[in-house]
């Protein structure tokens, strides 16, 4: 079985290195043009990949069934989709545009379901310690 919170904690860290590794690589070329996809790839790859799979660790009922799979797919293939056509359309080559923008709708739609399933998970929490 597939576990939500695991998958999504070593994408968090690999995703870590590869925005830590394109800061350091801007930084030793002086080149920032792709100051952007670092700043996303550190903030939507590690932060919120780190984030959603920390949650799952902390509910795991919440990472259970057939909508954290769905956000799990959405937010990856959002992800992976976005910072190369981030990456082009900050370089001056937005021809990747309309992927570039579903990209921005799947993750946009990952979120509004995570926050389905912590108000979920939370809300059982709650009633589980009023009883």
């Amino acid at each position: 079985m597939i576990s939500v919170s695991n998958n999504f904690l070593r994408l968090g860290v690999l995703s870590a290195l590869v925005g830590m590794s394109l800061g350091v690589w801007m930084g030793a070329n002086q080149d920032f043009v792709l100051r952007p996809v670092h700043a996303h790839i550190n903030l939507l790859g590690f932060a919120s990949m780190m984030l959603f799979g920390l949650f799952y660790r902390a509910f795991p009922a919440a990472g259970r069934g057939w909508l954290p799979l769905v956000h799990f797919a959405l937010a990856v293939l959002g992800f992976l989709i976005l910072m190369p056509t981030l990456a082009l359309a900050v370089m001056g080559k937005p021809v990747f545009m309309p992927a570039m923008i579903a990209s921005e709708i799947m993750l946009v739609l990952s979120m509004l379901l995570f926050v389905v399933i912590v108000f979920m998970a939370t809300t059982k929490k709650d009633e589980a310690t009023a009883a």
